[in-house]
């Protein structure tokens, strides 16, 4: 992703999860954690968000996102699921990747950038099944950023 979105390894991961409400939730704790935000204030942000409309992508993705005061610049999490959950996306298809991004509430355009870089990500077809075929937490962070992983030996 080519735009200045701030996502680190930590922040990459595969998840349980058996609803919409639990990955909201799940995003919430690891913006927490990686992040220093607070978690009730993110998943009140991501629920209010998702009420509007379900963020829902298509494809597979969800890309559920908020704006709130306590950051300086847009920040992301990705979960690969271990199976889909229906998200309600347009589609009707279940997600199995979830995006979850965090602007500034002044972010302005900037905000809707970092969307459409996500979106561009998952829009290529080779991207998005890689993705949710990855085996690690590293791998995945490894394809989102383009670094080779230098680990494999």
């Amino acid at each position: 992703m080519n735009v200045n979105v701030k996502i680190l390894p930590e922040a990459v991961g595969t998840i349980g999860a058996d609803s919409k409400e639990a990955i909201l939730a799940a995003l919430s704790q690891r913006f927490a954690e990686v992040y220093g935000v607070d978690s009730s204030i993110v998943l009140e942000s991501l629920e209010e968000r998702e009420a509007l409309g379900s963020t829902g992508f298509g494809r597979g993705v969800a890309i559920p996102h908020a704006r709130i005061d306590d950051i300086s610049m847009p920040v992301a999490v990705l979960f690969r699921l271990d199976a889909p959950v229906d998200f309600g996306a347009a589609d009707g298809m279940p997600v199995d990747l979830v995006f979850g991004l965090l602007s500034p509430t002044n972010a302005g355009v900037g905000h809707l950038h970092a969307l459409a870089a996500i979106s561009r990500t998952v829009r290529d077809d080779a991207i998005r099944q890689a993705m949710s075929e990855a085996q690690t937490p590293e791998a995945l962070y490894s394809m989102l950023t383009n670094v080779s992983d230098r680990d494999v030996a």
